[in-house]
């Protein structure tokens, strides 16, 4: 099993066993986001985590068009910039970018302020701007 596949497995088992303490003061859905990111910090702090997402080679024999390879550039940077963040920025831009959730909930999910959310927020995304930043200068000119 994958590190993503445990630690799933880990956040059911952890709500399955808490279920009759259950006090639905937020959404489940807050909950839930809440265990499996506390699951997932204490991961990372035991270990340094593996990555094995990174993107597939191109399985087509046809050139790919230059628009595509860019496409896939850019988001390997933005993945390689994002694994860079320090866990709690990183959970954060998640959380608000790619699941899409309210400050609010990211707070009750991260179990801190939403001033805090805001921090990890405008810190996350200024660190990633540079990487990116960064990235984008070292490449060569395109002809």
């Amino acid at each position: 099993p994958t590190e993503a596949e445990d630690a799933a497995q880990d956040a059911f088992l952890k709500i399955f066993e808490a279920a009759p303490r259950y006090r639905p003061n937020a959404s489940f859905r807050t909950y839930l986001y809440r265990v499996v990111s506390r699951l997932c910090l204490d991961r990372l702090r035991k270990k340094h985590p593996i990555y094995t997402d990174r993107l597939p080679p191109s399985v087509s024999a046809e050139p790919e068009p230059p628009e595509q390879i860019g496409r896939q550039e850019t988001a390997a940077d933005v993945r390689q910039a994002l694994d860079a963040l320090p866990p709690r920025q990183r959970m954060a831009l998640v959380l608000r970018h790619f699941e899409e959730l309210s400050y609010k909930e990211i707070a009750e999910a991260m179990d801190t302020s939403v001033k805090s959310v805001e921090r990890l927020l405008s810190r996350g995304r200024k660190e990633l701007a540079e990487a990116l930043d960064n990235k984008r200068d070292e490449r060569p000119p395109k002809k």
